[in-house]
């Protein structure tokens, strides 16, 4: 059985998480906490409320000091390149993460080695020629370490 959450209960959740992260980030106690829920509310639960109580509780939260930061894990700011060469490039990168050879594999740390090769500041930027360069460089360094791994 798939179970589809309204857009409305996927609203009130991400409510309640940020209402918990506001009470972290505010180092506010579970007395504190339920005392501020009531006196915005009259509730002394977050899960008892509706998304107009909960967003009281945000906005009061917000006046006390709580920021709303963005998600680390938020979508990159631009679209992913998703030319050949490029989707090849992000496996070699992939590849060399899985040997050990590079230590973080996300999409910036392959922009700032893109950078550092081409001087460009982006893979979505870079030329054909660019992109050659790049996959020979990343083979060349994946048989290095392929053959380190061998040596005895």
């Amino acid at each position: 059985m798939n179970v589809r959450i309204k857009p409305s209960d996927e609203k009130r959740m991400r409510l309640i998480r940020l209402i918990h992260v506001a009470r972290r980030d505010l180092a506010l106690d579970e007395e504190t906490y339920r005392a501020m829920l009531e006196g915005v509310t009259g509730k002394t639960s977050s899960a008892d409320m509706n998304n107009h109580e909960l967003n009281r509780v945000l906005e009061h939260m917000k006046r006390k000091g709580f920021k709303v930061r963005p998600a680390a894990s938020a979508a990159p700011s631009r679209a992913l390149a998703q030319f050949p060469q490029a989707l090849k490039i992000r496996a070699l990168w992939r590849f060399l993460h899985q040997l050990g050879a590079v230590r973080n594999p996300s999409e910036a740390a392959l922009a700032a080695y893109v950078k550092r090769l081409t001087g460009v500041d982006a893979l979505q930027w870079i030329t054909g020629e660019q992109a050659a360069r790049i996959i020979e460089t990343l083979k060349k360094w994946a048989e290095r370490v392929k053959a380190l791994e061998r040596a005895p």
